[in-house]
């Protein structure tokens, strides 16, 4: 499988596509919130439990090194930090887009995490430094995946695992109901409440992009990571992929 990332339109190569990206979530950080919230039916907030819950036996122990990347504004961050004892290493919080990352060190300020403006693609961390890295609905955005994943074996420790939540397109019925809202019923709505057409657009394009399921966990086991899985949320509409640097 060729190596692949995200496409915004007009993007020439990796280095425009990641600028682009970061544009486009700094100019909908104010409103980004809201349109998660309405867009999903609060449904997101239940995949970013889901997800911690996950990872809730490495969260309650309180000297492991984790980093939230490609946090946005801060809602996985939370979710993870309900799982950590008081006085528990703080958890790094990063993103590239300055806007998302102001407004999610606002909600985790004083409550365990540190906000790092931080690239996923290069990482301002030691090799082996964490045991845990989480992203959720950032990953697909990256402007090279099995870069990513290459970056994120880097700087986890031997036994670190790895959690990435992220949209697809799942099958059957489901799949057909759900692709008529999510290219057009939301870009729609997008629009009307951010004001803007190509961000709300982006993004169905960009899960059509996306590796499906078997696709990733390939290319996973290609980037060296064991114990490859992935968990299906809501009808296969969103799913977390787990891994594990064992070496």
């Amino acid at each position: 499988m060729a190596v692949s990332g995200a496409k915004p339109a007009g993007a020439l190569d990796e280095s425009s596509a990641a600028h682009a990206v970061q544009q486009m979530f700094n100019s909908i950080a104010p409103r980004y919130d809201l349109l998660n919230h309405v867009l999903s039916a609060n449904i997101d907030r239940l995949w970013w439990s889901r997800t911690a819950r996950r990872f809730r036996t490495i969260l309650a122990d309180p000297n492991a090194a984790i980093l939230d990347i490609c946090c946005g504004t801060g809602d996985m961050t939370m979710a993870l930090l309900k799982h950590r004892p008081a006085g528990a290493r703080p958890v790094l919080a990063g993103d590239f887009a300055r806007a998302m990352l102001a407004r999610g060190a606002r909600k985790f300020a004083g409550r365990g995490a540190i906000a790092i403006e931080a690239d996923a693609m290069h990482l301002p961390l030691r090799d082996g430094s964490l045991d845990l890295i989480v992203t959720a609905f950032g990953f697909r955005n990256l402007a090279n995946y099995e870069a990513g994943l290459g970056e994120f074996h880097r700087v986890l420790k031997p036994g670190g695992q790895l959690g990435i939540l992220d949209f697809s397109e799942p099958g059957g019925l489901t799949g057909k109901a759900y692709a008529v809202y999510f290219r057009r019923v939301l870009p729609a709505i997008g629009r009307l409440i951010c004001g803007a057409d190509g961000p709300y657009n982006y993004l169905p394009t960009s899960v059509g992009n996306f590796p499906s399921p078997p696709q990733m966990l390939e290319m996973m086991r290609r980037c060296a990571y064991q114990e490859c899985g992935w968990q299906p949320y809501t009808f296969g509409i969103a799913g977390l992929y787990t891994a594990k640097r064992t070496g």
